[in-house]
């Protein structure tokens, strides 16, 4: 049977930009909606297309579509080719398709970003996805201009990014005219301008979850080198000519796309399958994980907001599917990922899964559960172990934050592990650091109140509480804060007792007189925190010793 017009369009559209929902056809390729819905519809009767369902927490639930082995067929003989080189031009051979389902949740913003790019051009552009180059994607728009596309997950490490994006600028690489960047939270955002703005050309970043959700005309984009924030329609506008498209090597293997067809049995799913068979909810909990291993049930509850139940379902689905797992530590059941969950991350993020075991990996090589953290094999994760009764103070200050946020109108925009919270800045020559225990940021109306938290258990004598603080001085002398998060991040520090809690008032104002720098801190100690919560009134700062709460 021959195809009609409208569904050849939406076959060799789906060919060059494999899993587009619906919507996302009709606007890259001109049909109108219900004209895409028929033409899908046609399509999967005829076997020439199928479809999976796929989820997000940055996009809803909805189909999307590929080419089957008979689109393929179709296709080729409709373009008097041999279907092998067909498969060798459009990402629609089986390594593709598993490329791409295992990047599922960042193709789906990708998707939505290039529809947003279709309702502001008139004419045609053409998409290309990269398997193994530093970008995720770019266009080639109408008037020779030319944008890429780079994503930094939200489990990528800032040097491996920073590896990643040193790629695009080797001499004998091409380069489009102008790049996106795709940024997983604002903090992000401010630290990697300066990085970025290496690029031969202009760089617009935006935060992944406001791509997800912005239309054209929002303005979401910033410069690297500008306060400005631009929409879409202005970045397009600004576009100039030049730039071209990096070009790969075709595939060595060029088999025909696969049945997705999903197996019965969790245990059994593929790899590349779990995006699809996972839920927002699922994927929010693996994330979760992935930032706070060695939690408890009941901690992960109040971070997350899930009911007993939710969560417990959640967790059984995802323990059966292999992803995470209890474990005993310290007369305690925790969860943290395995290895399959900690892959399953690394290649949504396009970072190396040998290296995010190494870092954080639970289980020993035989499979087996640790018992002691001298057992634990990954660098951090045994560090967090270590420390186990450290990681469950800022674990519990954090669920307690979230759940009276959720109480009283508060919104948890951001909460960063250690080794994210982390700021590197400039001072006295030298390259220096802090390293908080956590970074986060809440917000209530148009208010945003970003933090540092620092749970203290052995800075207790004068001159250790003067070492520790040293590091916050330096940071805050210099503009960094500012430049990193838009606005002074107040320093939340916990004592163990309020003993130490009085002393350390007297040494921070003593020290913050004798830098001439001031710094945010607030002050508290365990007991005060159990009996009133982190947004109540239960810091001290050492300029007013009355009990107040920061976040007002």
């Amino acid at each position: 049977m021959s195809l009609l017009p409208t569904d050849e369009s939406a076959l060799r559209t789906l060919s060059t930009m494999p899993f587009l929902d619906r919507l996302e056809l009709a606007a890259v390729s001109g049909l109108s909606e219900g004209t895409a819905h028929n033409a899908l519809e046609r399509l999967g009767g005829e076997r020439l297309a199928d479809c999976v369902r796929h989820a997000s927490p940055l996009t809803a639930s909805t189909r999307r579509w590929h080419v089957t082995t008979g689109g393929v067929t179709r296709l080729a003989r409709l373009d008097e080719t041999p279907a092998d080189r067909l498969l060798s031009v459009h990402p629609v051979s089986a390594h593709w398709q598993r490329l791409l389902l295992e990047r599922l949740d960042a193709v789906a913003v990708i998707y939505r970003l290039a529809s947003a790019v279709a309702t502001v051009e008139e004419e045609d552009f053409r998409f290309r996805w990269y398997r193994g180059a530093a970008l995720d994607a770019a266009l080639a728009l109408p008037g020779d201009r030319t944008l890429g596309v780079i994503r930094q997950g939200a489990t990528a490490e800032r040097t491996a990014f920073a590896d990643r994006f040193r790629r695009l600028l080797d001499p004998r690489q091409a380069v489009p005219r102008a790049l996106l960047a795709l940024m997983p939270d604002g903090a992000r955002l401010r630290q990697e301008r300066g990085l970025l703005a290496r690029y031969p050309g202009p760089v617009f970043l935006a935060r992944e979850r406001d791509v997800a959700g912005a239309v054209a005309a929002d303005r979401v984009w910033h410069l690297t080198a500008s306060l400005a924030i631009l929409s879409l329609e202005e970045v397009l506008e600004r576009l100039r000519s030049g730039g071209s498209l990096p070009v790969e090597p075709p595939l060595a293997r060029r088999s025909p796309p696969r049945d997705l067809s999903l197996p019965e049995k969790p245990g059994k799913v593929p790899d590349h399958l779990l995006p699809v068979v996972l839920k927002s909810s699922h994927k929010g909990v693996l994330d979760r994980l992935a930032d706070w291993p060695w939690i408890t049930a009941s901690d992960l509850r109040e971070l997350t907001g899930l009911s007993t139940s939710s969560l417990s379902q959640i967790t059984t689905l995802l323990e059966s599917m292999g992803l995470t797992a209890k474990f005993q530590l310290a007369d305690r059941t925790r969860l943290a990922l395995t290895r399959r969950g900690l892959a399953c991350l690394a290649r949504r993020d396009r970072t190396s899964v040998a290296e995010a075991v190494q870092r954080w990996g639970v289980e020993a090589a035989d499979g087996s559960s640790p018992t002691t953290w001298r057992e634990v094999p990954g660098t951090r994760s045994r560090s967090l172990a270590r420390t186990i009764e450290h990681t469950d103070a800022v674990h519990r200050f954090l669920g307690r934050m979230s759940r009276q946020a959720r109480e009283r109108g508060y919104r948890v925009v951001q909460l960063d592990p250690p080794h994210r919270a982390a700021r590197l800045f400039r001072h006295g020559g030298r390259l220096r650091s802090i390293h908080p225990d956590a970074f986060g940021i809440l917000r209530r109306g148009n208010e945003s109140f970003p933090f540092f938290l620092e749970w203290e258990r052995r800075a207790v004598r004068p001159g250790t509480m003067a070492v520790r603080l040293a590091p916050y001085l330096r940071y805050y002398s210099s503009k960094q804060p500012l430049d990193d998060h838009g606005k002074l991040p107040l320093v939340l520090i916990v004592f163990d007792g309020d003993l130490a809690e009085s002393n350390f008032h007297g040494v921070a104002r003593r020290e913050m007189d004798r830098a001439g720098v001031d710094v945010p801190l607030w002050v508290s100690h365990v007991d005060l925190l159990e009996c009133i919560g982190p947004l109540g009134k239960a810091w001290r700062s050492p300029d007013d010793l009355e009990l107040s709460c920061p976040f007002r």
